[in-house]
């Protein structure tokens, strides 16, 4: 006979208990609780004692406080005040371990997928978008891939491909890269969203692809990629072309004790056979050339180069520089703050399919923080260490 496990509905019923009865409606205290019940339990039901929506409610909790191991996340969910109270004992290490190994990690994304598209839906009143959308009303999502350091597998280190709204500053959608292949990837992780008519993609050189600029464009979507080195014809076909005879726009910032200026100039392909067919679907070429100077005087310079889907209707010069600068939101907003401020290439779980169910709850904990309003993750992770007493509450709401 099987063990009885925890309830789920026992822990919601927990988390809602210092609520205000009227303070949140049935589906807004429900949200994110019906998410997690769609991620299957792979395990067999005898001995089991504890549901895999505990489990993994309690890990979310525990990365809300800021614990980063399997062995702190245990004992956050054994001694913390945190109202998620399972029935009888509190999960141990290794149950954490053994149930987010086990887990199936699309499962898990596509449910906080889902949850994230819904809050978004919630709290904006987005357009109806369209292959003609403008470039100021468009969704601009980032991709790029990230290692996990720490979780070495026999095959290699897991590497993850995220797709960052850079308009939110959330993760829309993360996959693994399938035998070193992170150029598939970037079509996997886009597929996970349902609509991508007029969104506009930004990647870096490695993802500017004829396939990828194809997949795109057949979708209705817009592509915006930088191109470099592993692109030399297309490249050097960029470099060559009158950019003297070009106007261009020219924008200087200084802060954190440097100065920066871009210049900004832009081609349109209308009209003109031989720039069309440097790259498929190209509508605008774009030279940006960045100086910075730092603090003792020295000066660096970049040149980067640009192909992009969208039209000199659809996007101005200022655009397309913006959303070239925005792909490093995924670096600064999104991998910076795993790498450092949730330690995440510190981890040494390396088991099964933990490494990446970990990585997808690290993203979904600043998609909460960052829909409640709390930019600055690290101050949300102390806030809730500190006052353990509110996760239930907020998961609850959420």
């Amino acid at each position: 006979m099987p063990a009885l496990p925890s309830s789920l509905s026992r822990l919601a019923a927990a988390a809602c208990g210092e609520l205000p009865p009227d303070g949140l409606s049935l589906r807004e205290s429900v949200q994110l609780l019906a998410a997690l019940t769609a991620v299957p339990d792979p395990r067999k039901r005898r001995g089991v004692r504890h549901s895999v929506q505990s489990v993994l409610l309690l890990a979310i909790g525990a990365v809300m406080a800021g614990k980063t191991s399997l062995v702190a996340i245990a004992g956050w969910a054994a001694r913390a005040e945190h109202r998620l109270a399972p029935v009888g004992r509190r999960p141990s290490a290794s149950t954490f371990g053994r149930v987010l190994a086990a887990v199936d990690p699309i499962a898990l994304q596509r449910a906080i997928d889902r949850w994230t598209a819904t809050r978004l839906a919630d709290t904006a009143t987005p357009s109806p978008r369209s292959s003609t959308t403008s470039a100021s009303a468009a969704e601009v999502i980032a991709v790029d891939g990230k290692v996990l350091r720490g979780a070495r597998q026999p095959d290699g280190q897991v590497k993850l491909v995220a797709a960052y709204d850079q308009q939110h500053a959330v993760v829309r959608g993360q996959v693994a890269v399938a035998g070193g292949d992170e150029i598939a990837a970037l079509p996997a992780v886009l597929a996970t969203m349902d609509d991508l008519r007029g969104l506009v993609v930004s990647a870096d050189a490695l993802h500017c692809q004829d396939s990828s600029a194809h997949w795109l464009v057949a979708r209705g979507a817009h592509y915006v990629f930088t191109v470099k080195g592993n692109r030399p014809k297309l490249r050097a076909a960029l470099a060559a072309q009158p950019w003297g005879r070009v106007p261009g726009i020219k924008a200087i910032e200084a802060g954190h004790g440097r100065r920066e200026s871009r210049s900004v100039k832009v081609l349109s392909t209308d009209g003109q056979p031989a720039l069309q067919a440097l790259f498929p679907h190209a509508a605008q070429i774009a030279k940006i050339v960045r100086v910075r100077t730092g603090k003792a005087g020295k000066r660096s310079q970049q040149t980067v180069y640009v192909v992009t889907s969208l039209t000199h209707r659809q996007a101005s010069a200022e655009q397309v520089a913006g959303y070239v600068r925005g792909q490093w939101s995924i670096e600064n907003g999104l991998h910076w703050v795993r790498d450092v401020t949730q330690r995440e290439d510190a981890s040494r779980v390396r088991t099964g399919h933990a490494p990446q169910n970990l990585a997808a709850l690290r993203c979904l904990v600043i998609n909460l923080f960052r829909l409640d309003g709390r930019d600055n993750v690290a101050a949300a992770h102390r806030h809730y260490a500190d006052q353990p007493h509110l996760i239930g509450p907020t998961l609850a709401a959420a």
